[in-house]
């Protein structure tokens, strides 16, 4: 495990039995920027929008948190009273602190985020978040604790937005855990082909009523098996893609668009409690 100085200064988790390696930059939203096992890059990123700390990250896991997707009109309302929130929650653009590393068991290490008045001004809860990275061999474990220190019981969607490197979507092949999916902003349920029209100029479909807790995808151009598990808190899948760009993203999310103002699939986290969620992705060559 090593850290370099300077601005978003990165944290390096490496397994040489596996030549896995995996690059986190606490201060740019806890984000893992980079994973490669045996030279393969598992995830893009657009460094042009990473140098540019205005913009939110295209690339990596970016972590979502209070919510996932967006509201309506980016407002939700809770206890008689209106806030605002941004797509996706805050938790993606705040500088995160590191709290431990370990290399016990794996390379791990823990970034934490704390409530602060620029926080309670959109989401009235005092919390702490402890997100562990944890490497083994060619896996990569995330482990979400989501503490509430508030005298109130505290509603949250949490989710990745896990951006997958391909060079040719063509040749991917899908095992998802549903073909029942929702358009983005239409609550119809649509029925999965098994085939997406990778022609299309955006793909946004959030696949729902999960059968299993694990999904599937193999690109066949570099013999590259993805899989990502995921426990009983996620009720949620997305795939989004954009036309001409060499990525796709599968998202696992805990509660669908909008949740907050649902309660739709919402955790709640009563006073003093913590509530874990946790995701692994092994990438497998061969």
């Amino acid at each position: 495990m090593a850290a370099n100085p300077g601005q978003n200064q990165p944290y390096i988790l490496s397994d040489e039995t596996t030549q896995s390696m995996v690059v986190v930059v606490p201060e740019r939203g806890g984000i893992v920027t980079d994973w490669r096992t045996q030279e393969q890059k598992i995830f893009y990123l657009d460094k042009e929008r990473f140098a540019d700390p205005t913009l939110s990250v295209r690339g990596g896991i970016p972590l979502l948190f209070p919510i996932c997707g967006n509201l309506p009109d980016d407002t939700y309302t809770l206890d008689g009273e209106t806030y605002k929130l941004k797509q996706h929650g805050f938790a993606r653009t705040l500088p995160w602190q590191v709290t431990q590393q370990s290399t016990d068991n794996g390379a791990s290490i823990t970034v934490s985020l704390r409530s602060n008045d620029e926080t309670l001004a959109v989401y009235p809860f005092n919390f702490e978040l402890n997100y562990t990275y944890i490497l083994r061999g060619n896996t990569l474990e995330l482990r979400y604790a989501h503490t509430n220190l508030s005298q109130k019981p505290m509603p949250f969607s949490t989710g990745i937005h896990p951006y997958f490197a391909v060079a040719d979507k063509t040749q991917l092949e899908f095992d998802l855990p549903s073909n029942e999916y929702k358009l983005k902003g239409d609550q119809t349920v649509n029925t999965f082909s098994g085939v997406f029209d990778f022609d299309a100029e955006e793909i946004d479909w959030a696949f729902v009523n999960l059968s299993k807790q694990s999904a599937v995808v193999t690109d066949k151009s570099r013999n590259l098996k993805l899989t990502i598990n995921y426990d009983s808190n996620y009720s949620t899948l997305v795939f989004w893609t954009v036309k001409g760009k060499d990525f796709y993203c599968l998202e696992p999310w805990t509660g669908p668009r909008n949740a907050m103002n649902t309660g739709e699939h919402l955790l709640i986290a009563e006073p003093g409690k913590t509530v874990e969620t946790v995701i692994s992705m092994t990438a497998e060559l061969g």
